[in-house]
């Protein structure tokens, strides 16, 4: 009896475990979804290195824009435009400090033409029971860090992103309901000043 339900135990691992497998979604279909994005607004809640979490809005035009507006008390405002992302604190007399894009993770999602099938690109490929798993990096800048982005089906979503950056530091944006296909001013993609 003992040898029985050990096999049903073995043979129901076996079943979800090609079940999970099944629902994972191949790369190109994602990378077709990411490539098809053109706009986005979304709330999103962000979860910082340091365990606190923040609120606000972000803005996605495909392909090289991205802008987080933050609920107060956040005064901060990123932008990333141009190739570069701009950090601005509206409450600072500081200018904005500025990043390469192709240096941060992000550049990955903004990328004019997305191919997760680049060799090297894509170190992790998983379904965790709800979400396809993805966790990607610059094939020829690792240093740069890596993003790990969670899609649903049906249809395929971008849901959230983690964001491990160069210092050992993570980042993690979960979206709210997403807004798609809309028009978005290139003005909100200015990047910022300390007159802004």
């Amino acid at each position: 009896m003992k040898l029985l339900k050990r096999m049903a135990v073995v043979v129901l691992a076996s079943v979800v475990a090609q079940g999970a497998w099944a629902d994972k979604l191949p790369l190109a279909d994602i990378s077709g979804y990411l490539n098809d994005l053109k706009t986005v607004q979304a709330r999103f809640t962000q979860i910082n290195d340091d365990g606190t979490t923040d609120t606000g809005t972000v803005y996605i035009k495909r392909p090289g824009k991205m802008r987080f507006e933050y609920d107060p008390p956040n005064s901060a405002l990123v932008v990333a435009s141009a190739n570069a992302v701009y950090i601005a604190d509206s409450k600072s007399n500081q200018q904005p400090e500025t990043y390469p894009l192709r240096q941060t993770p992000l550049s990955i999602i903004l990328a004019r033409n997305v191919d997760l099938s680049r060799e090297k690109m894509v170190v992790g490929h998983d379904f965790d029971g709800t979400a396809t798993v993805i966790t990607a990096q610059d094939p020829e800048n690792s240093e740069y860090g890596s993003i790990q982005m969670k899609f649903t089906d049906a249809p395929v979503q971008l849901r959230q992103w983690v964001v491990n950056d160069s210092g050992g530091g993570q980042t993690t944006v979960i979206l709210g309901e997403m807004t798609t296909g809309g028009t978005l001013s290139n003005r909100l993609f200015n990047p910022p000043s300390r007159e802004n």
